[in-house]
């Protein structure tokens, strides 16, 4: 063995390769040492040592890793730039946000504080910035509209109920409960699916599943808003198509508009965008971004409170801001019951985000993100949260950006930004209390443009994927019209069936070898590559497996030409009728010995006794001797060489055939055969049991080139395994009868490129026996098919055989 390379080209010389042969130079070690067992495994887990203690500490502790490495000179400033800058965002988007989960604002500042410290000391993100978010907001509100609906809460007079009037108080109260009691549970989920190391569970939200169904949940929150900017009272609607509903109803309200509260509405919206796009434009320019959000709620809050908008023009504000922070409370474990799924749904989407988010710093930062840390770090910050009053939180696409652009290195911007939170729940909040509404939902309203600006993934799509367009466009309208909870489901499903169908249906190919070298390639797709005489060298561009493994063999009788179901069915219907033949010919020829001793017993009992000759009574002895008509075909005995019934001969060919040859046995039915084509044929009967060894020896070979109405010119069939990763029992079963069958017609198959993984798997699952061993898998298809034109590729077609022979050599 050896390797030459010069000038761009190498050159190797090696022996041919089989697994076995493979695993003797590799020296492959065996499976107990590359897998432990249970027990030793599990001795392990539990085993402590004071490395193993230090790093699981350190692990489930991430702070205690980068903060005494923290250098004040050098991260300090950056880091206090952009808490300040997050911590600025955080307000208005805190108590706008609220507005989505159907809570008072206040709630969306505790949601801003306490996350944040918890996700501190547990996340790994440097980067991304924990807190409210339009679509769990979103989510949340959903949760708290459906089981605190206006409609329970209608203050009563008497024994009758005030029309129109809401105990909003009571209501507000029980939406907190609900919430936070969702957000518990969410955490909990998060928190126990990071410890069992799910972290991957991420990965089945695929980029273009978040984005549309980010981009339809702003649309939820669009439409959630509306109240709040045309100052409209719409009925609440929960559940399926509930976004119709609402829309429906908003719109036969429009000519009840508040036009007051819609003015003010324009005249923010009009201002954030205006502000926002020279806020895009100088930022090049500026050291930090301007605080646009805070302007605008500032400067509407003075506005509100010296021109009095909410007695004058009864315009909607946030109302009584408390001081000050609430003491823990424990959740209501009542409704867990009735939010489990809204609290999976919250804890699937808000990782979901939050992952994607901080993977994407990390790569362009240079650091690693711990999946499953992540999970329970976000975990940990609901489940703690929702014990004061916090709703679900995720990263901020926005926040997380502005923390990344002005300078932000580690989570001390995140502590920053919790103190100015802090400062203005204590000291800052009763100066929001004539903020109005619309302001609020003006701020929603233009912070959803970066996600609407994702139907742009719409055309990219189209052009790059269609398949991710599909899942794009179904996890957009299931979101729509099923609501968040629902519509994510569905869209998990639909992606799920997505990978499903591309590894079910594959695709299949024939490969041929490009000239001079050991590739390999397709040859419908390749116009230089060339077929391999009588070798078929077949591959599935995916794994096999239960779900594809009957379409994995009909796919191979296809591109090989051999239908070898119906080929083998029509073998054994061959093989029974000859059956019914030689027991049909014994019968008779039964029926005619007797017949021929009771004629023979009555012409002696009729005739007088007569003296035979010598030579006469050796002639008679000679016709009763069954041994004399040895060899001859049942039902001809006593008919002279050549038979004379029913029996079939073939007609001896020209020449000899090899097994490549596409030509046809002809063979003729009753008669003798032409002598002069047979030519030897009492030199065949003299020769004896070594003449019929030899024989059907050649019967074997003749079984490659036809069988019945079918020929062929394929002696070999090479199975590229080199894309599977893995093999199930249904794939191992498969193999082993793909073997079995056409060894039946004398067809050899091999397999090449398999993965030590999949060796390990057929070995566990007993694919191996004495007729198929490791000597059947190859290293690499060019292997397989050089052993393949060594051992058969010489094979050669016998010049004389029968019929009923013929059917008995392609037996196993």
């Amino acid at each position: 063995m050896g390797t030459t390379y010069r000038s761009g080209k190498y050159r190797v010389e090696r022996d041919l390769l089989d697994e076995e042969g493979l695993e003797a130079i590799a020296q492959r070690k065996i499976y107990s040492d590359t897998h432990p067992k249970l027990t030793e495994r599990l001795k392990d887990s539990v085993r402590c040592t004071v490395p193993k203690l230090k790093q699981c500490i350190v692990h489930s502790l991430p702070v205690l890793y980068w903060l005494p490495r923290y250098s004040i000179w050098d991260y300090g400033m950056p880091d206090l730039i952009s808490g300040i800058s997050v911590g600025i965002m955080h307000l208005p988007q805190g108590m706008a946000y609220s507005l989505l989960a159907s809570l008072p604002p206040v709630f969306g500042l505790y949601t801003s504080l306490y996350p944040a410290l918890v996700y501190f000391f547990f996340g790994t993100s440097r980067h991304i910035s924990i807190g409210t978010f339009a679509v769990l907001s979103i989510m949340v509100g959903g949760v708290t509209e459906r089981l605190a609906p206006d409609s329970n809460f209608l203050i009563a007079n008497g024994t009758n109920l005030t029309a129109g009037q809401v105990d909003v108080q009571a209501r507000d109260l029980y939406r907190v409960q609900v919430a936070a009691a969702t957000t518990v549970l969410a955490g909990l989920i998060q928190v126990v699916l990071g410890l069992v190391r799910f972290g991957f569970v991420g990965t089945y939200l695929s980029e273009p599943l978040v984005r549309a169904y980010t981009t339809a949940a702003a649309a939820h929150a669009v439409v959630a808003q509306l109240k709040y900017i045309f100052g409209v009272s719409p009925k609440r609607f929960s559940g399926p198509l509930s976004l119709v509903y609402t829309l429906v109803d908003v719109c036969s309200l429009l000519t009840k508009t508040h036009l007051p509260t819609l003015v003010v509405s324009a005249v923010s919206i009009t201002f954030l965008i205006s502000a926002k796009e020279l806020n895009s434009f100088l930022s090049p320019k500026l050291p930090v971004p301007i605080p646009v959000e805070l302007i605008t709620v500032m400067a509407a809050t003075l506005i509100s409170s010296y021109t009095q908008l909410s007695s004058n023009l009864t315009i909607s504000v946030v109302g009584e801001i408390p001081s000050g922070l609430s003491p823990p409370s424990l959740p209501n474990v009542h409704v867990f019951g009735e939010v489990v799924g809204d609290a999976f749904a919250l804890a699937i989407v808000g990782y979901a985000i939050s992952i994607s988010l901080g993977k994407t710093f990390a790569l362009k930062h240079g650091y690693k993100v711990d999946s499953n840390q992540e999970l329970v770090a976000l975990g940990l910050s609901n489940a703690l949260g929702g014990f004061f009053q916090c709703y679900s939180v995720c990263s901020s696409m926005s926040r997380s950006l502005i923390q990344e652009s002005t300078g932000g290195k580690t989570q001390m911007a995140g502590i920053v930004s919790a103190v100015i939170v802090l400062v203005t729940i204590l000291k800052l909040g009763p100066l929001f209390q004539e903020l109005p509404k619309a302001v609020l939902a003006a701020i929603v309203f233009v912070n959803l443009k970066g996600m609407f600006k994702q139907y742009s993934d719409i055309p990219q799509l189209w052009r790059s994927n269609k398949i991710d367009l599909a899942v794009w466009v179904v996890t957009w309208v299931a979101t729509l019209l099923f609501n968040l909870d629902l519509g994510l489901a569905a869209s998990i499903v639909f992606a799920l069936l997505t990978v499903i169908f591309r590894t079910q249906l594959p695709t299949y190919s024939v490969l041929g070898q490009i000239p001079g070298t050991d590739l390999y390639e397709d040859i419908q797709t390749h116009r230089g590559v060339r077929e391999i005489p009588g070798i078929t060298i077949f591959r599935s561009s995916s794994t096999v497996y239960f779900a594809n493994a009957d379409l994995y063999l009909e796919a191979l009788k296809e591109k090989s030409g051999l239908d070898i179901s119906k080929m083998i069915i029509y073998k054994r219907r061959e093989e029974a009728k000859q059956r019914r033949r030689e027991r049909r010919a014994e019968r008779r020829a039964q029926r005619q010995a007797k017949r021929e001793k009771r004629a023979q017993s009555a012409m002696q009992a009729a005739a007088p006794e007569t003296v035979l000759s010598v030579e006469e009574e050796e002639a008679v002895d000679h016709w009763n001797d069954p041994s004399s008509n040895e060899g001859a075909a049942p039902g001809e005995k006593g008919k002279g060489p050549f038979g004379g019934g029913n029996g079939t001969v073939f007609v001896i060919p020209d020449s000899a055939r090899h097994a490549d040859d596409q030509g046809r046995w002809e063979y003729l039915k009753g008669g003798a055969p032409d002598c002069a084509s047979l030519g030897s044929v009492s030199e065949l009967q003299d020769e004896g049991s070594s003449s019929e060894d030899t024989l059907s020896r050649d019967l074997e070979r003749v079984s490659l080139g036809s069988l019945g109405k079918w020929t062929w010119d394929v002696h070999s069939i090479v199975l590229d395994l080199s894309t599977a990763n893995f093999i199930d029992t249904v794939a191992i079963k498969t193999l082993r009868n793909i073997f079995r069958d056409f060894d039946e017609i004398s067809v050899d198959v091999y397999m090449a490129g398999c993965q030590a993984k999949v060796v390990e798997h057929l070995e566990v699952g007993g694919f191996f026996t004495e007729s198929v061993t490791k000597r059947h898998l190859f290293v690499s298809v060019h292997d397989a098919v050089l052993y393949c034109q060594n051992h058969r590729g010489a094979t050669t077609i016998p010049s004389y055989v029968e019929y009923d022979e013929i059917q008995h050599s392609t037996a196993l």
